[in-house]
């Protein structure tokens, strides 16, 4: 009899799809990725097919069995994780009432949040939520589709984010996860559940939500036809799962209060555990798969960032490696070059734009690239100290996903922040996290704790560099005053033709 010693965990990504075999010991054994397209109709949209994303599903799954001898027999559960946000309609059936939906970073429902700031008791929804209203969480997609597209919601029974609708595509089952659930503006944070409250508030339809489970529950078994198209047996457990950045917390081995954690893709998220919510207008909060909270700031710029210097800069004909060499040949702080991150904007400020300031005929490529791999240092900065309320900074930072790939940028926040930074020795933090959670489901660890220390762990520690710091420490009002500055030119900027 074959041993079912594989983790099958897929990741819908902003960028592509991901499926990866994963180890008892947390190590990937086999990933395969497929990118798809994200469509920007106009400035401040993003919207991507669902159908691209179960097409990429089927696909890496393929694939990433092809890689391991005997993969398919071996598969002792299916967990996935995707972009959260998302906000997938489907009618009674299980067909998509739209082709495309609007993703985490499109702003297009800043009305929405706009209307519903002017007439909130903003105590009341920190108190239930947690949060404030941002231009991300689901409640105002579902606002903006309801006025924008009333038949696609008139058809709707169901409202899924991108991985419970592969994960409804897998088993045929409607589910979402408190993960999700605690960004979607619509769950209550003392009981995790949906708040009738909040669906009140923001006139979405209690009955669109389905019901929320525990990140590590088991959904149910794999369809029958989808298991011989896939070419695995029906009997596999599927998880709930969670989103992409709650996994990758749990997957860094982010489990506990008092710990960082740094996860930077295409955004940016800086987070630090507590027992419960920080419940401060300045603060996000997030629920994680073992149940503890995460106060995070959020920018939406982070990878995207570096990716538009290269598209900007090198017409995508120089590699990362080269860019981030160019950049380490630039002094810190970038010969007193300041770059505003904020490309797409940003949450709370959808408006904000990005700019570089100081530019002087001495300035060449490395200093744009450094300025650009500090500009978003800076950003996260200024909001660091507020996460941890009166406790302080950590004593470490766990750096998860594809920026902690470069050592430079390591090495920039690590100064920037004062804190050491840890490397986890697999950084894709998103897919040991999913392996962590079938690993309990299945009984094969007791908990996330125990799971944890068989299955994370760390490469190396970046230590501040005190001369880097004390530059940045000189630099930080500078960029502080910038940002305010700009701050008041949008407005004006955008009533410009």
């Amino acid at each position: 009899m074959t041993t079912r010693d594989l983790y099958l965990a897929i990741d819908v990504g902003t960028g592509g799809l991901r499926a990866a075999l994963v180890g008892r010991d947390g190590r990937i054994q086999a990933i395969c990725h497929q990118e798809h397209e994200q469509i920007v109709p106009q400035f401040g949209w993003s919207e991507q097919r669902p159908a691209d994303w179960w097409d990429g599903t089927r696909a890496v799954v393929r694939k990433v069995l092809a890689e391991v001898d005997n993969a398919a027999t071996r598969i002792a559960a299916i967990c996935t994780c995707g972009q959260m946000h998302g906000t997938v309609l489907i009618d009674d059936d299980g067909r998509l009432t739209r082709d495309t939906v609007p993703l985490w970073n499109d702003k297009r429902t800043a009305p929405q949040v706009a209307d519903f700031t002017a007439r909130m008791d903003a105590e009341e929804v920190l108190r239930l939520t947690a949060n404030l209203p941002a231009t991300a969480w689901p409640a105002f997609k579902l606002a903006w589709l309801a006025e924008n597209d009333p038949a696609a919601m008139a058809r709707a029974a169901t409202v899924l984010m991108p991985k419970d609708w592969i994960n409804f595509r897998l088993t045929g089952r409607r589910a979402g996860d408190v993960t999700e659930a605690s960004l979607s503006f619509l769950m209550d944070c003392r009981t995790r559940d949906w708040s009738d409250r909040m669906c009140d508030l923001t006139g979405v339809d209690r009955a669109l939500l389905p019901e929320l489970h525990a990140p590590q529950d088991i959904l149910g078994p794999l369809l029958p036809e989808v298991a011989a198209d896939l070419g695995l047996s029906a009997d596999i457990p599927v998880l709930v799962g969670a989103g992409d950045y709650p996994m990758a917390l749990t997957g860094s081995g982010v489990i506990a209060p008092g710990m960082g954690s740094d996860v930077t893709g295409t955004s940016t998220i800086i987070t630090l555990m507590h027992d419960a919510p920080v419940i401060d207008p300045e603060i996000s909060n997030v629920l994680a798969a073992d149940g503890t909270w995460g106060a995070m700031t959020l920018l939406d710029a982070g990878g995207d960032a570096v990716r538009w210097a290269r598209r900007a800069f090198h017409a995508n004909d120089r590699s990362y490696a080269q860019i981030a060499a160019d950049a380490e040949a630039a002094k810190p702080g970038a010969d007193k070059l300041f770059f505003l991150p904020y490309l797409s904007g940003e949450r709370h400020h959808p408006g904000s734009r990005a700019q570089f300031f100081g530019l002087t005929a001495g300035h060449g490529l490395p200093e744009l690239h450094r300025a650009v791999l500090e500009g978003v240092a800076f950003a996260v900065r200024q909001r660091l100290d507020g996460l941890q309320g009166d406790a302080g900074r950590p004593d470490r930072i766990v750096a998860a996903s594809g920026g902690a790939k470069n050592a430079l940028w390591l090495k920039i926040k690590a100064s920037m922040y004062d804190v050491p930074y840890l490397v986890p020795e697999e950084l894709e933090c998103g897919v040991v996290g999913a392996a962590m959670l079938m690993a309990t489901a299945t009984g094969d660890a007791p908990d996330l704790t125990t799971a944890a220390r068989r299955m994370v762990r760390y490469a190396e520690e970046v230590t501040p560099d005190q001369d880097w710091a004390e530059t940045y420490n000189r630099m930080a009002p500078v960029f502080h005053r910038l940002y305010q500055t700009a701050s008041d030119i949008y407005p004006e900027l955008d009533t410009l033709p």
